[in-house]
Formats: C-alpha cells, sequence, structure tokens
C-alpha cells in the first residue's frame, strides 16, 4: 500500500504541475507530461544510480555493516 501511495502522490502532484504549466506556457499538458516523463525516466534515473553509488561506496568506505543496500540480515 505505502509504494502505491507514494506513486499515486506523485502522479498526482504531476498532473496537476502540468495543467498549471500548461495555462502559463499555452503548451498542451500532454506534451508536457511527455517532457516530464523523459526527463524522469532519463536524469532522473541516472541521478538516482548515481546517488546509490555514492551511498554505497561511503558505506563500504565507512564500513558500515547495517547499512549496506541488499543486507536483510
Amino acid at each position: 500500500f505505502l509504494d502505491t501511495s507514494k506513486q499515486a502522490i506523485g502522479m498526482l502532484f504531476i498532473h496537476f504541475a502540468n495543467v498549471y504549466l500548461s495555462d502559463l506556457t499555452e503548451e498542451d499538458p500532454c506534451s508536457l507530461y511527455l517532457i516530464n516523463f523523459l526527463l524522469d525516466a532519463t536524469l532522473g534515473m541516472l541521478l538516482i544510480y548515481i546517488g546509490i553509488r555514492a551511498v554505497s561506496s561511503i558505506v563500504e568506505w565507512q564500513q558500515w555493516e547495517s547499512l549496506r543496500f541488499g543486507e536483510y540480515g
């Protein structure tokens, strides 16, 4: 439920942001949604990947065993 509700809230936020931006820019809300989706799917995923790699490197360097990704005991 928590993951699904997080996704729904995110989609609602993007929807209302696109409607608001389309009023300001006189653009089609669907084209703005496509631009937002493509940016999220490319740059957003790249930033998440870089962030996870950086945190993983710090955790390994500091030898924080309880913070390793994917290790659940």
